[in-house]
This record gives structure tokens, sequence and C-alpha cells, in this order.
């Protein structure tokens, strides 16, 4: 089993939530970021994605991130950039930052989720919520296989949500809350589309539809 507290973590500090079992293409430029991901290239390892928040931010709970793998580099450059593209593979917790090496780095410790036995009706509601969300979007079905094997995490990792209800998620401990908090997600999202829709067929009858 991998150690649970690892020290000498590298982080890439962005704009963005990752969560496990996301895609997340980035594009390698500062000369920090290529030494910190050819390195985990050589080694094979994981680096973290975590939160870049507002440095004004009182925020005095642990940072949480998502530990990244490379699945695959998509362009080297001449000047040494790298777009690659990255997949989430477990959640982590800064326990300290440090700064001795030649690019952001931690001791993190990876989480667990507590030991609670599995709620059928909140896994039965989430995915139920997901295929009304993708069917809505894509005019898709949902292989019923597939999703049957769908945590909230592979779920949430399809659909583009806001950075707080990402965290939110990634903070979590327990997959059934996890599963509960997606299918508000999921619900509210189907629900901005069915009002999109609504807001088009009103345009195209008179030619103007204001939003706010």
């Amino acid at each position: 089993m991998p150690d649970r507290v690892v020290q000498d973590f590298p982080l890439f500090p962005l704009g963005l939530v990752a969560l496990p079992h996301e895609y997340v293409p980035l594009h390698i430029f500062e000369e920090r970021y290529r030494t910190m991901i050819g390195e985990c290239l050589e080694r094979g390892s994981e680096f973290g994605i975590v939160w870049a928040r507002d440095p004004d931010d009182d925020d005095d709970e642990p940072r949480i991130g998502c530990a990244m793998e490379v699945a695959r580099v998509l362009e080297r450059m001449d000047d040494g950039r790298l777009n690659i593209l990255s997949r989430g593979t477990r959640p982590f917790r800064i326990v300290e930052e440090l700064h001795h090496l030649a690019y952001p780095a931690a001791t993190v410790e990876f989480l667990e989720d507590v030991d609670e036995p599995a709620d059928p009706d909140a896994g039965e509601t989430a995915h139920e919520a997901y295929r009304s969300l993708v069917e809505q979007a894509t005019d898709n079905e949902p292989d019923d296989a597939d999703l049957d094997q769908m945590n909230a995490y592979a779920m949430a990792a399809t659909v583009e949500f806001g950075l707080q209800a990402k965290q939110g998620l990634l903070d979590l401990r327990s997959e059934n809350a996890r599963l509960r908090l997606v299918t508000r997600l999921f619900r509210a999202a189907t629900k901005r589309l069915e009002f999109i829709e609504k807001a088009q067929v009103r345009a195209r009858s008179n030619g103007k539809v204001r939003f706010g």
C-alpha cells in the first residue's frame, strides 16, 4: 500500500480544481514546472494540483488537492515547453509547505474515506440525475453498465462545475455524501440547460431575450 504521508510531493498551484478520474490538459512553460514534470516523467510519479486561491483569503481550513498522473505527453517543443494530459488519481491534504526544491512542494497526507455502508438509494438517485443531465446536454443515453460502475468522482469529472462546488466534492470524505452533493449539482445543471433551451426558443420567436 502506498504511504499515506509523503514528503517533497510536487505541487502545481493553479486556478482550477481537479478531481479523481478527471483529465486535465496542461501547458508547461515555466522552468520550475518543466523541471517538476520532467522528474515526474522520469520517476513515473505523481504531482498535485491545488487550487491557488486569493492570497487575501482568510480561510484557515486545510488545503486539499488532487494528485495527478501524467497520462500522456501530447507535445514537446524545441524550447522545452510541454503539453501534457494529466489524470486525477486521489485526494490529499497539505500538511506543510516546503521551499527547498526548485518547484513548489509539500508534505502531504493522502486521504481515505470514512468506513460506512454504501447507500444504494444515494447511488441510484445520483446515477439517474447524471443520466438526465447527459441526455439533456448531448442527446445521448449513457450505457447502463458503464454508468453502474461510476462513482461520484467519475461522474463529476465529466461535468464542468464551479470551483467552489468541485472543491466541496474533493473535501468530502464520504462517498454517500458526495453522491448526494453531485445529485444536487446535476439537477441544478439540468434545470439551467432547460432554462437556456427555453430562452433560445423565446429568442427565436421574438428576437430578444434578457438575462439577469
